[in-house]
């Protein structure tokens, strides 16, 4: 029972955990009319309830939520993170099809990273843990690897920080190091927690430099480390459990 006195917990909430899709997605589905408890269509994502039995999306029953799995994929640049793109671009579930084990079910991604970013992206089939990874109040740190030309200093790259306002768009603490540097080119190291669109690319294009590539090299403790590009891995439970009580949520 819930601490107002109601049972149940959100359908939004249940469907997410269940691997619908993520939470603002299941929310549109149940506004759009698709979603069903029985022969009555859902009205509002806050109808309480305590198990999914009798709902139904599109007309087709929803399954009791699995266990949470997680696998890391190493993202070559080239590739949308979405299930289709209306310009008709490789997506990542074009790569996933092979990369991904037998048996994976359907995943979601943890974020997005852009079509010219590569590295780790993280896939889960629960939506609630999605949102967990993704929402800025649990502070997951994205840890990036840029080449850049131009020039820059350390001391510069220290200042960020302090966070940087860009056109009106204010981005928090960044952490960059200068990992080194042959002439106007170099690599640096990114550590942020915010995750906005295009952000490093944007604070680094405010320094002046333009970025080369791209790559992400960390997701909260999860490492790309040597997984080779395009192909993917699963996360053992005991570390996404870890992960879970280091961010103080419910198993």
């Amino acid at each position: 029972m819930r601490e107002d006195g109601r049972e149940g917990e959100r359908i939004a909430k249940l469907l997410a955990r269940a691997g619908v899709a993520s939470r603002r997605e299941v929310e549109r589905m149940i506004v759009d009319g698709r979603v069903k408890i029985g022969e009555e269509v859902v009205t509002t994502p806050a109808t309480l309830l305590k198990d999914l039995r009798g709902v139904s999306v599109d007309g087709q029953p929803v399954k009791a939520a699995e266990a949470t799995r997680l696998f890391a994929f190493h993202k070559p640049a080239g590739l949308i993170t979405a299930e289709r793109d209306p310009a008709g671009r490789p997506t990542i579930y074009t790569a996933l099809r092979n990369a991904l084990p037998p048996g994976a079910g359907r995943v979601m991604p943890v974020g997005r990273l852009d079509y010219n970013t590569e590295g780790l992206l993280l896939l889960t089939n629960d939506g609630e843990f999605k949102r967990l990874l993704e929402l800025p109040a649990t502070r997951v740190t994205r840890t990036y690897r840029a080449r850049a030309f131009g020039a820059v200093t350390q001391a510069q790259l220290e200042e960020l920080i302090e966070g940087v306002e860009i056109e009106g768009m204010r981005y928090g603490r960044i952490d960059a190091n200068m990992e080194r540097r042959t002439g106007r080119n170099q690599w640096i190291e990114l550590s942020l927690t915010e995750g906005k669109n295009r952000e490093v690319r944007r604070v680094l294009e405010h320094l002046g430099l333009e970025v080369s590539r791209l790559i992400r090299v960390g997701y909260g403790p999860f490492a790309l480390d040597e997984l080779p590009k395009g192909t993917a891995v699963e996360i053992p439970p005991k570390q996404i459990e870890i992960f879970r009580k280091s961010l103080g949520a419910k198993a």
